[in-house]
């Protein structure tokens, strides 16, 4: 899949089949996290990788809005050092770059959290020099989903070109 590709087809997965996924695919998703660029290089992040079955149903409890990270096949928790001016920017290109590289293998996901993380925090043991931003479910999809069916704004209503509000 390219990348266009990708992004035009990507949905929100909140719903996993009971499978694995295989550990190739796993590294292939946190290393597009790893490759992502960050903000003079920073890289001010640290991904916590879980699949442990106990600690994703831990998670699931601890982040709003995120009860399904209990049926995924894994979890990765995204930290950011307090110091870094950009993390939060460079963690979001990072989480995008795990969602396109695991839909591209198949595999679906949806970034939860963002804030009130103090509790994954604790299960995970990350240090208080970080920030928890997201803990991201991935699994595959227990449904067929309809890729590339988004309602999505119009270019026009979104894009301008040269100044803001002439058309595109």
């Amino acid at each position: 899949m390219n990348v266009f590709e990708a992004a035009r087809t990507v949905l929100a997965v909140r719903e996993y089949r009971d499978a694995p996924v295989p550990e190739e695919t796993v590294r292939r998703i946190v290393e597009a996290a790893r490759l992502t660029a960050s903000s003079q290089n920073g890289q001010p992040w640290h991904f916590v990788v879980v699949t442990e079955r106990d600690t994703l149903r831990r998670l699931g409890t601890a982040v709003s809005h995120g009860g399904y990270t209990a049926d995924a096949a894994l979890a990765v928790a995204v930290a950011v050092e307090r110091r870094s001016r950009f993390g939060l920017s460079d963690a979001s290109r990072a989480i995008q770059s795990m969602v396109l590289a695991a839909w591209d293998e198949g595999v679906g996901s949806n970034w939860t959290g963002f804030t009130g993380m103090d509790e994954v925090r604790t299960i995970l043991e990350v240090p208080e020099e970080y920030d928890v931003v997201a803990v991201v479910p991935f699994g595959y999809p227990a449904r067929k989903l309809g890729k590339g069916r988004k309602r999505r704004k119009s270019l026009a209503e979104v894009v301008s070109r040269e100044r803001f509000g002439r058309p595109f």
